[in-house]
């Protein structure tokens, strides 16, 4: 019975109903620019499966492959292993590496399907006449690099150090984790991922399907980008969780996408949308391959668009971070760089950014002005240091004036008795260059106010 709902619950198809086109008088332009994110144009092709992708006829592939298909990038998938002999994935799928099941490949999965779902949706070339059956990835050039997990989907996060560092050694710009779990990570975890972004590899996970603000590993670990999920009504999913971490929201209601038995399944979830935002990591990694990981994910940040149709979000909200991604417009716009590490919330032990700072929540800061040294910005240390100097020479003059006046001068307690240090009625910090503000307590600009997400 899911099968047959196919093609006729596509995207387009719902928002030209008349639920739609009463909202749209309802509400006026603000949905209209949220919906024409998701007006893709309607497949040709008669396979079920390929007229079931809304998700991918939202993001208007073909225009988003002109620009990029993700050629000569490896994306490293995490999971349940994937079965590279799947129709839509053949020639895609490196062999990998197994950490469950005694070790060896995990190219050969024909068990749990999730890893297979992910990697399809990352990567997936469809097959038959012009590859028109099946499942099309959103990078279908990209290869995918199969992890194995010691646990199966739906365990907890842990246990993932030695996949992500051999994902990061064997060539992956980017790392799907489409899985998660209420236990922090533990220090050879954290280690790992600190390891990742040394390495500039961008990680992806989801945020997970309780719909609670609960935080779920690794999503909510400095260092990912954490992924929620977005329904077919361009709303925020009701079961995908939320926090300060999101950063983006992707498709993640009734996805289809490849399976091992039987061959395709469908699912909702953040799983899926995580996919997506890594395949999308992927296209922006290989048409901008001088990008560092976090500003391949600026890219994405910068040219999303939120539930209610507005882009250019300063702060990511705790619902759907900075919006859900477009694909085209983060390959196609002008965009500035930006930060090394971007969006993204650094790990402590990772290597602060080049020519540019973290704000006081650990974010990649746009100008470099508030980079953090030992607790202080540079201004800040500058600004000590100048004050240090200011004090060393007021003494020394102070010294210089009270011996001369000892030596020249009226006896104390005269007319010159109580002059401010450095001349008459002019303040100090005037002479030196800088001007105190109020509450400032030194001759350095006050650290630039930080937003609460979502305000």
């Amino acid at each position: 019975m899911a099968f047959e709902l196919g093609a006729a619950a596509c995207w387009g198809e719902v928002l030209y109903g008349m639920g739609f086109t009463r909202t749209l008088r309802a509400v006026g332009g603000v949905v209209v620019a949220g919906a024409l994110l998701f007006v893709g144009a309607p497949s040709a092709s008669a396979d079920y499966i390929r007229d079931g992708q809304w998700a991918l006829d939202a993001f208007n592939p073909q225009k988003v492959w002109k620009e990029s298909t993700g050629k000569n990038v490896t994306v490293a998938v995490i999971d349940s292993g994937v079965n590279g002999d799947h129709v839509d994935l053949k020639g895609n799928v490196l062999p990998g590496k197994s950490f469950a099941d005694g070790g060896g490949t995990a190219d050969h999965e024909s068990g749990d399907d999730h890893g297979t779902a992910m990697a399809a949706l990352i990567a997936g070339h469809g097959h038959g006449p012009g590859h028109a059956d099946g499942i099309m990835g959103l990078a279908p050039d990209a290869k995918i690099l199969p992890v194995k997990r010691n646990e199966t989907f739906g365990g907890d996060a842990n246990e993932v150090d030695g996949a992500i560092r051999y994902a990061v050694d064997h060539g992956a710009k980017v790392i799907n984790m489409s899985f998660a779990g209420p236990y922090e990570l533990t220090e050879g975890e954290k280690s790992a991922i600190g390891y990742a972004v040394k390495k500039d590899v961008l990680l992806v996970a989801g945020s997970g399907n309780d719909g609670t603000g609960e935080p779920l590993y690794p999503a909510a670990e400095p260092g990912v980008l954490a992924v929620g999920a977005v329904a077919e009504d361009g709303q925020v999913l009701g079961k995908s969780n939320y926090g300060s971490h999101i950063r983006l929201i992707a498709p993640g209601e009734r996805i289809y996408s490849a399976g091992t038995h039987p061959k395709y399944r469908q699912a909702t979830g953040t799983s899926d949308a995580t996919a997506y935002v890594s395949a999308a990591a992927a296209l922006v990694r290989s048409k901008f391959p001088d990008l560092t990981a976090g500003q391949a994910a600026n890219r994405l940040t910068k040219t999303a668009i939120s539930p209610d149709g507005r882009t250019g979000i300063a702060s990511p909200d705790p619902k759907y971070g900075y919006g859900v991604i477009r694909p085209y417009r983060a390959l196609s716009e002008d965009i500035p760089p930006g930060a090394k590490n971007g969006p993204l919330t650094m790990p402590e032990d990772s290597d602060p950014p080049a020519g540019a700072g973290t704000d006081a929540e650990g974010n990649g800061t746009r100008d470099g002005a508030s980079e953090v040294v030992g607790g202080l910005s540079p201004l800040a240390v500058a600004g000590m240091a100048l004050g240090v100097v200011v004090v060393v020479l007021g003494v020394v003059i102070g010294v210089v004036v009270g011996q001369k006046k000892r030596r020249n001068g009226p006896p104390p307690g005269g007319p010159a008795f109580g002059v401010p240090m450095g001349g008459v009625g002019v303040p100090p910090q005037q002479q030196f260059g800088y001007d105190q503000q109020p509450g400032n307590p030194g001759p350095y600009p006050p650290a630039p106010p930080t937003h609460p997400p979502g305000q």
